[in-house]
């Protein structure tokens, strides 16, 4: 007999919502806005076989982000530092090769710095906030491995490679990745059909599940002899014969994302033979929160990532999605 445990699956929540892009009240920047810390952004364009114009100088401004060696957490709540950074952009800050159950980690957002503190023995027994002062005010400090990422845009000043010492920083740039998928099955989706119709089209939970195939080079083609997966496209479903992929990894900050965003929008300003595309965004799956400052875990996957899809008259889906005792997305 199976223990408890094992016989449970895991728990994970999948949140949707549709919206149309242009319109006033659409809260799709907010969401994007909402997630702090993402680690790999993939869009999918049906009936397309290279980059976009449009979407060129995009891809060209994604922009570098960092990684600062041995950096004592008070560091980033300095006043030199938040005059220089904080406050003349968004600044970003993440531990670099933490994890998340087991570490002590700490992170900054634009606007509050949250620090977890996993080590019983690290810290005297005391309430969340004594801690906390307890960890910055320490003779020895704490000090991780950063992540740092600062969009600036029309600011001027200091640049993280001028504040901290050379041997310290080091400049990264996203890795950035094309492909073309040939004669690939496409389920075919209807704006105002969150839940699919029978026969006509299918359901956001399905364009999930085969987005998540599609993105992992998954096989689409369920033979027998595949010991890999027998997952298929699902019904109804249309062929096309080229589609065209990219991939970004690395430390990407929502201002980015929502440029992309915004220009995938625009991929339909002119006549185009795709109904949809889809944007998807992967959390770290070690980042302490998910969406805003709700607590993240990873407890069995680590899973926080959402996933836009934009028609063609600009409706979109959004799906919102994370593991196991996480809360509920926005």
């Amino acid at each position: 007999m199976l223990p408890a445990q094992l016989g449970r699956a895991p728990r994970h929540l999948l949140v949707c919502e549709r919206g149309h892009a242009r319109h006033p009240r659409s809260r799709h920047a907010a969401h994007v806005r909402d997630h702090a810390y993402s680690c790999r952004v993939s869009f999918l364009i049906p009936e397309c076989g290279m980059l976009p114009e449009v979407l060129k100088s995009t891809m060209a401004d994604i922009g570098e982000y960092y990684l600062v060696r041995n950096l004592p957490v008070h560091e980033l709540v300095a006043h030199e530092f938040i005059e220089a950074f904080v406050k003349k952009g968004s600044c970003y800050a993440l531990t670099y090769k933490t994890k998340i159950d087991q570490d002590n980690t700490a992170a900054l957002l634009p606007n509050v710095i949250t620090i977890d503190l996993t080590d019983a023995g690290f810290y005297p027994e005391s309430k969340k906030h004594n801690r906390v002062l307890w960890a910055l005010k320490e003779k020895k400090p704490l000090e991780f491995d950063f992540l740092l990422a600062w969009d600036n845009t029309g600011a001027e000043g200091s640049t993280l490679m001028s504040y901290f010492s050379k041997n310290q920083i080091q400049a990264l740039k996203p890795k950035i990745t094309f492909s073309t998928l040939r004669d690939l099955q496409c389920p075919v989706l209807q704006s105002n059909e969150l839940q699919g119709k029978a026969e006509e089209s299918c359901s956001t939970e399905e364009l999930f599940e085969w987005l998540g195939a599609v993105l992992n080079q998954v096989s689409l083609d369920n033979k027998s002899s595949s010991f890999l997966s027998t997952y298929c496209c699902p019904e109804p479903n249309t062929v096309v014969e080229k589609a065209f992929l990219c991939t970004i990894t690395g430390f990407i900050i929502p201002e980015k994302i929502i440029q992309l965003l915004e220009q995938l929008c625009c991929y339909f300003g002119e006549p185009k033979l795709a109904y949809w595309l889809t944007l998807t965004v992967h959390g770290f799956a070690d980042s302490p929160v998910s969406w805003r400052e709700n607590e993240h875990g990873f407890h069995k996957g680590g899973e926080n990532l959402y996933n836009f899809v934009i028609f063609r008259n600009l409706d979109y889906w959004l799906q919102m999605a994370v593991g196991a005792h996480d809360d509920c997305p926005p």
